[in-house]
């Protein structure tokens, strides 16, 4: 029968004692050897690798002074964070109302609570160090921190369990979320186009058309924008179209094809008030496209073509009018002066020699000038 135990323990192990089921001792590394007549004792060997000291039992073994001089007792209430830092790196981060035990053998360590009813924003060198570490999230993803990076042309609103707290300028941030609920927006404060396609509107008379908008908004009031609407764009968007539609439906459509800047001019008197309302400047406004359906294009095709052929049968009759006026007037100048009709009669010579090769003249310059006048 076998009465005495040896225990061998490594270097990177501790191991529980126990008699009779209750906890001895801790045994450190080496060769332990002790009697055991009666077969009271057993053990249980813990690895330091671990670091952590987990055992179903811990938090009552830990009251024992025998452990509790070998571990590193952690512990915050419910408004403290702890930052473990393991051989000068940050190793964990405990959340409020929590308890941890660490081998003390296992590393060189150091504890930071923080105490988050007072401290909100997590400095930033310390936030970088979280995120290298990828200790943003706690057990089943709950967020330990906030983390927000607001670029250029944007501002960021950070609110905090429902109220507007603090205006962020571009950079990077982080909050503590472990205690509140943490929310930030970032808006853009850049110069956006904003389109309106395809609407179909009936005009003053009844006439179905289909237009385009383009309009240039700019955010100049993010709090308000942020707070006033809950979906700014889509709000945008709708007073824009009620704009559009309101500045079509009061006008013909001859109205509408003869000045489109009239109707931009509207729609932008009409919106820029709302939309200042919610933090939004309308820089620029503009009707793109006027579609209208095949039969009506078809209808003012013919009355352009209509139009057309009226100026140009008002041309022809003013040229025809102009025409008999001037040869009413040289008739009557040749009347009562002889050289005149000479000269007449010499220039429609003129205009016969230019349309024949050879003359042959016989009878005289009286017989030419008499065939001249039957030509004419």
């Amino acid at each position: 029968m076998k009465f005495k135990t040896t225990i061998l323990v490594a270097d990177h192990e501790r191991a529980l004692l126990y008699k009779d089921r209750q906890f001895v001792r801790v045994l450190e590394p080496g060769k332990h050897a002790f009697w055991d007549l009666k077969q009271e004792c057993h053990w249980e060997v813990m690895d330091l690798k671990d670091c952590e000291f987990k055992h179903t039992n811990g938090s009552v073994l830990a009251l024992k002074p025998e452990l509790a001089a070998h571990l590193l007792e952690v512990k915050t209430n419910n408004a403290q964070a702890a930052l473990i830092y393991k051989n000068g790196k940050l190793a964990t981060i405990l959340s409020p109302d929590d308890q941890r035990y660490y081998w003390k053998a296992a590393a060189q360590w150091e504890v930071t609570l923080i105490d988050l009813n007072e401290h909100v924003r997590v400095e930033t060198a310390l936030l970088r160090e979280i995120i290298h570490q990828g200790l943003e999230n706690a057990a089943y993803n709950k967020p330990r921190i906030l983390h927000a990076v607001i670029p250029e042309q944007h501002v960021g609103l950070r609110f905090e369990d429902g109220t507007l707290k603090e205006i962020l300028q571009p950079g990077r941030y982080g909050y503590w979320a472990m205690t509140r609920a943490l929310h930030v927006e970032s808006v853009d404060l850049r110069l956006k186009t904003e389109e309106i396609s395809g609407q179909e509107i009936l005009t003053k008379d009844r006439v179905s058309i289909r237009l385009n908008l383009n309009a240039m908004v700019k955010v100049v009031d993010a709090t308000v924008y942020t707070t006033m609407v809950k979906k700014g764009e889509d709000h945008i968007y709708r007073v824009l179209q009620l704009a559009l539609r309101e500045a079509v439906g009061t006008r013909t459509l001859d109205e509408l094809l003869e000045n489109k800047q009239a109707i931009s001019a509207t729609i932008f008197e009409q919106a820029s008030e709302k939309l200042r309302d919610i933090g939004v400047a309308l820089k620029d406004v503009g009707v793109k496209d006027i579609i209208l359906p095949g039969d009506m294009k078809d209808i003012l095709n013919q009355v352009v073509q209509a139009q057309k052929a009226a100026e140009a049968n008002g041309i022809r009759r003013r040229e025809e009018t102009s025409a008999t006026r001037s040869l009413h007037n040289t008739a009557k100048l040749m009347e009562n002066n002889p050289v005149l009709l000479r000269l007449k009669e010499l220039e429609s010579l003129e205009k016969i020699a230019e349309r024949i090769e050879k003359i042959q003249v016989v009878g005289g310059l009286d017989q030419v000038l008499n065939m001249s006048k039957l030509l004419t």
